[in-house]
C-alpha cells in the first residue's frame, strides 16, 4: 500500500518573474476561498455578466462572443481552431516561436490543410510575407502569435490585418501573454478570433481563458457543415450558458476561478489600462537599463521587443541552469529558460502583472549580480542595480 501524505499543501513562496504563471495579488487569492455556489445560482449568473463585459473592456471589443473558457490559454487556442475550422479548411500559420508551432499542429489535428510561413525565433512577420501567402494559399483562417512568449518578441497587427482581410480570410491571434500588459485592440485591429490565458499579465491563477469572436467569425461558425470536433470546447452551446437570455446548462463552470478572473479584471480596469500598459513599459526599461549596464543583451531587436517578457541573451561561459537554479532556491526568485532554438542560449525574464514592480527589478538585478560574480562573469559590481535606480530616480 503506498503511504498516504500526511502533511499539509504548504508551497514555497516565490517571487515569479518567468514566462508565466506571474504572481497574484491577496485579493485574488482570497477570491478563491469564497463561497462556492453552483453554476446557475443568480449570484453566479450575475458574476459570469460582469466577467463578460470587463474582458469586452480588455480586449476592447463590443463582441457578444467573449467569455472565459474552462481551461487555460492552450484551451483557448484549440477553442478558437476547432469551432472555426472544419477538416479540408485552409489554415496559415506564422511560426516564430514554439506557440505558432503549437497553433499549427492543433489546426493540423482537426483536419486542416495547414500551411505555414516560417521566421527564425525572435523575428516577426512581414505585412508584405503575409500578404504574399495569403494571396498563394488562400486560406480561410491566418493564425498569428501576437506575443510570442517563447522569444519575447511582438507581432505588429494593424497592417497585417488588413492584408489578410483584403484577401477575404478571417485573421486569429494568440493574446496569452499580450493581454493586459501591452494594447490588444480587437476591434480597431479588425482581429475576428483571440485567445489568452489569466496566468500572465492579468495575475490571475492558470485555468481560465479568455476568449473573443467576432460577428463574422460567429456566421462562419453557424455556417458550419459539420459539427465542431471538441464537445466540450463547441461554442454553439457554450455561448448559450454565458447568454443572459437562456442560460443552457453545458458544463459545470469552474466557480472560484471565475471568482479569481473577476477579481483581477477589476483590479486591472481599476488600474486603468493606460496606467497599466505605462507600468509594464517604465519598468521594462528599468530593468533593461540595468542589464545593459551588466553587459547583458537582448535576443529580439527593440523595436519589436515585449516589456512584459525579456528574453536576454545568455554571457558566454555562464551556464543556464546553474543561474536559474540559484536564483530560484537561494534567492525564491523564478525566471525562465530558452525553448526550441534558444534552450541554453537566453533566459527569460518575467515583468507580467503583479510582478511588474520597481522593487522586483532591483530584487532581480541584485540577485543575478550574485550568481554571475560566481559564475566568474566580468562586470563592475552594483552597475546594474545602480543604473536601473538611477532610471528610475529619472522618471519618478
Amino acid at each position: 500500500m503506498v503511504e498516504r501524505p500526511n502533511s499539509p499543501v504548504c508551497p514555497p513562496r516565490r517571487v515569479l518573474m518567468g514566462p508565466g504563471p506571474s504572481d497574484v495579488s491577496p485579493s485574488v487569492l482570497a477570491a478563491l476561498g469564497a463561497p462556492t455556489v453552483g453554476h446557475l445560482d443568480p449570484y453566479f449568473l450575475n458574476l459570469m455578466d460582469e466577467v463578460q463585459q470587463m474582458l469586452r473592456e480588455l480586449f476592447q471589443t463590443e463582441n457578444s462572443l467573449t467569455l472565459a473558457v474552462s481551461g487555460t490559454g492552450s484551451a483557448g487556442m484549440e477553442t478558437c481552431i476547432v469551432n472555426l475550422v472544419e477538416p479540408g479548411d485552409r489554415v496559415l500559420i506564422g511560426v516564430n516561436g514554439v506557440f505558432g508551432g503549437r497553433m499549427a499542429d492543433v489546426a493540423t489535428r482537426y483536419g486542416a490543410e495547414v500551411r505555414t510561413i516560417e521566421r527564425s525565433f525572435g523575428e516577426v512577420f512581414s505585412t508584405e510575407k503575409v500578404a504574399e501567402a495569403v494571396r498563394e494559399f488562400q486560406p480561410k483562417l491566418v493564425g498569428l502569435v501576437h506575443a510570442e512568449t517563447s522569444t519575447g518578441a511582438c507581432q505588429p497587427i494593424p497592417e497585417i490585418s488588413k492584408a489578410v482581410h483584403d484577401q477575404g480570410a478571417m485573421l486569429l491571434i494568440d493574446c496569452v501573454t499580450s493581454l493586459g500588459g501591452i494594447p490588444v485592440e480587437i476591434d480597431e485591429w479588425n482581429v475576428d478570433a483571440a485567445y489568452s490565458g489569466t496566468q500572465k499579465c492579468l495575475s490571475c491563477p492558470p485555468g481560465l481563458a479568455p476568449v473573443t469572436f467576432s460577428k463574422r467569425a460567429v456566421e462562419a461558425m453557424d455556417a458550419r457543415s459539420s459539427k465542431v470536433a471538441s464537445w466540450y470546447l463547441d461554442m454553439s452551446m457554450v455561448r448559450n450558458y454565458w447568454s443572459g437570455q437562456s442560460r443552457a446548462y453545458h458544463h459545470t463552470a469552474p466557480i472560484n476561478m471565475n471568482y479569481a478572473l473577476h477579481t483581477a479584471l477589476r483590479e486591472a480596469l481599476d488600474e486603468s489600462l493606460e496606467a497599466r500598459f505605462e507600468r509594464h513599459h517604465q519598468n521594462h526599461l528599468g530593468l533593461r537599463a540595468g542589464l545593459e549596464a551588466l553587459g547583458l543583451k537582448y535576443a529580439v531587436d527593440e523595436s519589436i521587443r515585449l516589456p512584459m517578457l525579456n528574453a536576454v541573451l545568455i554571457p558566454e561561459g555562464v551556464d543556464d541552469k546553474t543561474v536559474r537554479g540559484r536564483l530560484l532556491n537561494e534567492f525564491g526568485i523564478e525566471i525562465g529558460g530558452g525553448l526550441g532554438p534558444m534552450a541554453g542560449k537566453t533566459w527569460r525574464i518575467g515583468l507580467m502583472g503583479a510582478a511588474s514592480t520597481t522593487s522586483n527589478v532591483l530584487l532581480f538585478l541584485a540577485a543575478l549580480e550574485n550568481c554571475l560574480q560566481s559564475s566568474g562573469y566580468q562586470f563592475t559590481a552594483g552597475a546594474g542595480i545602480a543604473a536601473a535606480n538611477n532610471y528610475f530616480s529619472n522618471v519618478n
